[in-house]
């Protein structure tokens, strides 16, 4: 029996890591992962429950506006049910919105998905490995969107030049000696030279010459400053 039987089909609020809040209907959800449907926006949002800090029904207010799901989700499964991976797979080429952390989500869409992190094509960030562990909902766009309304013929997929490793770790190694920008770059520890990938930890050199160590398990996003 699935533990969110009781709450399908109804809306229902939800807060996450991070302490950000999303209201809608549940409309699917399964061993590690819910489906969420954001009528006011017309989003489905794929949720991994291991960062569901809450959740509860909430009741539709009297003359608000209730919209009904579509009927089919925009990244179907087979009738064995969804799964956080197996929505990765079926998202895998299509273009969609990913949450991590901070006041930003990445738009772009997945190129390869590998032991513990996937890699993911951003227009304005180009090649970024994510942690799997991290990811707090993903957006799929509909059929045909595009981010920021470019056309499919000015976004050309570069290949990573880079060999691609099974686990997160052993993808950070490759980026030794390299200029790399973490979780986005939001504070100048983030931004530098990794000097060296070990024992889980990061040991990054800023612009001021500093070193500092990152521990890997809390490494959400890695990329080239290039």
């Amino acid at each position: 029996m699935n533990e969110f039987s009781d709450l399908m089909g109804k809306n229902i609020e939800i807060e996450i890591s991070g302490g950000n809040y999303y209201s809608g209907i549940l409309v699917d959800s399964g061993l590690d992962i819910i489906v969420l449907y954001e009528g006011r926006t017309g989003s489905f949002l794929y949720i991994p429950s291991v960062h569901i800090q809450r959740m509860k029904e909430t009741k539709i207010e009297e003359n608000s506006i209730y919209y009904e799901p579509p009927s089919e989700k925009p990244l179907e499964t087979e009738s064995q049910g969804i799964s956080f991976r197996r929505m990765l797979t079926n998202a895998k080429g299509r273009f969609v919105e990913v949450y991590v952390t901070g006041n930003q989500s990445i738009h772009g869409y997945l190129t390869s998905i590998m032991n513990d992190y996937f890699v993911f094509y951003s227009p304005v960030y180009k090649t970024v490995f994510i942690s799997m562990n991290h990811v707090k909902w993903l957006i799929p766009y509909p059929e045909n969107a595009t981010p920021y309304s470019l056309e499919r013929q000015s976004l050309p997929v570069n290949p990573v030049k880079i060999p691609l490793a099974r686990s997160f770790d052993e993808q950070c190694k490759k980026l030794e000696n390299q200029l790399v920008v973490i979780d986005g770059g939001n504070s100048s520890g983030k931004i530098g030279l990794l000097q060296k990938a070990i024992n889980k930890k990061l040991i990054l050199i800023t612009a001021e010459r500093e070193t500092v160590y990152r521990n890997l398990e809390h490494v959400k996003t890695i990329y080239l400053a290039n």
